[in-house]
């Protein structure tokens, strides 16, 4: 046992009187450790019955043999730190999650290891960790929200932010917005909608890495807290098989997973943490291959924002392992890809099917041909940008109109809200990005008030940033190379024409080479916007969004 390290020996009895301080017996030290990273808050929906999982799978891997001990991992809620400077710290946690688990699993020589994650930047930053540490690991979410009601329609975070805007247009009452605050959350879990968190959280199972329904059974289903058992008993089960993450997260399972994604319409924050995960097993992903798996995989999902579906629905109709049984029917996953249930992602989908295909589209009736995401590239973006193609109507798949130019987020809301953006428009928000920001924030608030304001099918938005999972229309993001290391981005001018054109995958500023060499020569770096701190070093070490945003 590599835990061996702190328990056996003379040398170690000084370690054993510490664990004689934690109240452990002879008998509790003579089985694995098992470390339970438990990532519970009371700030964050999504994680508050955190604790109860966490009891669930100690209970789990007690039951087959080993001694679990639990330690935290941090979270953010990006619902809450949205629109204002807490979104800077949102992207950075995933490293800190990273780095911090990293430290944890290592300095304490666990032999195993379960993740219980559930939003956003914890769920990459957790299979980081588990790519490094690279001890038996099995993760176990805490399980999406229960979609939300409000005049008797199924509703979610999206629709709440969107509700704001419909405000400042004069098409909502105070009245009508206070009905979606109370009533759009229903429940912990991660936000309902196939938003990062979720996208996330079905992507382990795709992965290889988290048991059959992790993504997708309710946080309030006494089903999660069975799955939370499960997950520690076949944690040990891998420990028995020496089964490590790196036996599971291979170039191959990141390719399946990345299928799954376009199958799915997952959020467009996968292109940034795909990447980082396969960065940490030695794999360069290039962004581009998003664009080669889509041209051969449907988008089967419209789940909120795209569609009038939520992650309960997606459960009920057999879940991610349906989708991905539908993929292997047509020879686009690699079945051999191993998975912490002990049998080979095409062994574990066998039987589970497709219960209703009304949320799970046939293979044979999707809703496009094509995937949920798309990168595009041009005189615009010369290294790439990301686009949520499953949540942009068919009438911006093709647009082109003058730029609407601002150099932060809180500009163009306002803008947006005080009715100076018209249909037609191009809104670039730059200097956003992951140096640039730094920290690369989401626009849902933007992308958002586009909607509420009646102009999601007339109106584009393209940032160096990012969005949230809950964004949808023409919304491009990721924009590489970014604003503050002089990329294109930041010699667009306002007025200049923009052409998008999602089919055929491009981006371009409709200016000319020699006009752009020009303002290139005249461009100058600008002071950095935070100058100490975490942000400030994140910013000197962190590599642009078609890279993954990773920390060299």
């Amino acid at each position: 046992m590599k835990s061996d390290n702190v328990k056996l020996g003379m040398q170690q009895a000084p370690h054993r009187s510490l664990f004689n301080a934690l109240g452990l017996t002879e008998e509790e030290l003579s089985k694995p450790l098992v470390g339970i990273v438990c990532s519970y808050n009371e700030i964050v929906p999504g994680h508050m019955n955190l604790d109860k999982i966490a009891q669930a799978v100690k209970l789990g891997v007690a039951a087959a043999g080993g001694t679990p001990i639990m330690f935290p991992a941090i979270a953010v809620c990006d619902g809450i730190a949205m629109g204002h400077i807490g979104m800077k710290y949102s992207l950075v946690t995933r490293d800190l999650i990273a780095d911090s688990t990293e430290c944890m699993a290592t300095a304490h020589q666990f032999d195993a290891l379960v993740m219980i994650p559930n939003c956003d930047k914890n769920v990459p930053g957790l299979l980081m960790a588990a790519a490094r540490v690279n001890v038996p690991t099995v993760f176990v979410s805490g399980g999406p929200m229960l979609a939300g009601h409000v005049k008797g329609h199924k509703t979610s975070l999206s629709s709440m932010f969107e509700a704001v805007g419909s405000y400042a247009a004069g098409t909502m009452t105070e009245e009508d917005v206070k009905d979606f605050e109370c009533n759009a959350c229903p429940t912990c879990g991660s936000c309902s909608g196939m938003y990062t968190a979720n996208s996330m959280n079905c992507l382990t199972e795709a992965l290889g890495m988290g048991l059959p329904g992790n993504g997708t059974i309710p946080a309030v289903y006494s089903e999660r807290l069975k799955l939370a058992k499960r997950a520690g008993m076949a944690v040990m089960e891998m420990y028995r098989k020496n089964i490590r993450p790196r036996d599971i997260i291979t170039k191959e399972a990141i390719m399946n997973a990345l299928t799954v994604d376009m199958a799915l319409g997952c959020s467009t924050n996968s292109m940034l943490h795909i990447p980082a995960i396969a960065h940490e097993i030695g794999f360069d992903f290039d962004i581009e291959l998003a664009n080669e798996v889509s041209a051969r995989t449907p988008n089967l999902c419209h789940l909120a924002p795209a569609g009038p579906t939520y992650m309960e629905d997606l459960n009920e109709a057999g879940g991610v392992y349906a989708v991905i049984n539908q993929l292997c029917e047509k020879g686009l996953i690699n079945e051999n890809c191993m998975t912490v249930t002990g049998k080979t992602i095409g062994e574990a989908v066998k039987g589970h099917v497709n219960k209703n295909p009304q949320v799970i589209r046939t293979m044979d009736n999707p809703y496009s041909t094509t995937g949920g995401l798309a990168v595009l590239k041009g005189n615009l973006a010369p290294d790439g940008s990301v686009v949520k193609r499953s949540a942009v109507v068919s009438e911006m798949m093709q647009h082109e109109g003058p730029a609407r130019v601002f150099e932060c987020e809180e500009d163009a809301i306002e803008a947006i809200k005080g009715g100076k953006i018209v249909a037609g428009d191009v809104v670039v928000i730059r200097y956003e990005g992951p140096k640039g920001g730094p920290g690369m924030r989401e626009m849902l608030n933007p992308t958002s008030a586009i909607a509420g304001m009646g102009l999601g099918s007339t109106v584009a938005l393209i940032t160096d940033g990012r969005f949230s999972g809950a964004s949808r229309g023409a919304s491009i993001g990721h924009v590489s190379p970014e604003a503050a290391v002089g990329g294109p981005i930041a010699l667009v001018q306002e007025g200049d024409i923009i052409q998008i054109d999602i089919d055929k995958c491009t981006l371009n500023l409709k200016v000319s080479d020699e006009e752009l060499a020009k303002r290139k020569a005249e461009w100058k770096p600008r002071e950095p916007k935070v100058t100490t701190g975490y942000l400030a070093r994140y910013a000197r070490m962190v590599t642009s969004g078609n890279r993954g945003a990773v920390l060299e």
